[in-house]
């Protein structure tokens, strides 16, 4: 039997944001890309991630987002993993600490983003590996 890897079910090449922009940018590029997650890249390397729950926390606490930066209201040391872990390892460490997603990176340069596996694709990974897909 073939363990499962992320490889399979991550969204590969993610769209990327900078820390420095203002959280209406990371607002509008999540909105315009249907995505909940953005990895934050600066010089080419993993910095945080934002999430939608992020900017929604920050326009309920602040209510003024566009003097805030993704920097300020991003995750500064997201949760990571290679392209080949087990996608069962995943996702039980997801499961267990409520991560919304896994930056996928390059294990050989553990700052470059490859992709990103969210909660919806680990379930659509479970429902191709079910037989529901």
């Amino acid at each position: 039997m073939t363990i499962a890897t992320i490889r399979e079910f991550m969204t590969p090449t993610p769209v990327c944001i900078a820390p420095d922009l203002p959280l209406t940018e990371a607002r509008a590029r999540m909105h315009e890309l249907d995505a909940r997650h953005l990895p934050v890249v600066e010089g080419g390397h993993l910095v945080g991630i934002i999430s939608d729950r992020d900017v929604a926390l920050v326009d309920a606490v602040l209510g003024n987002p566009e003097k805030i930066t993704v920097r300020q209201a991003m995750t500064a040391q997201p949760f990571t993993c290679g392209p080949g872990a087990h996608l069962h390892a995943v996702a039980a460490e997801m499961a267990e600490h409520r991560y919304g997603s896994a930056v996928v990176v390059d294990p050989s340069h553990a700052t470059q983003v490859l992709g990103v596996f969210t909660t919806t694709d680990a379930l659509r990974a479970l429902a191709k590996l079910t037989g529901h897909s």
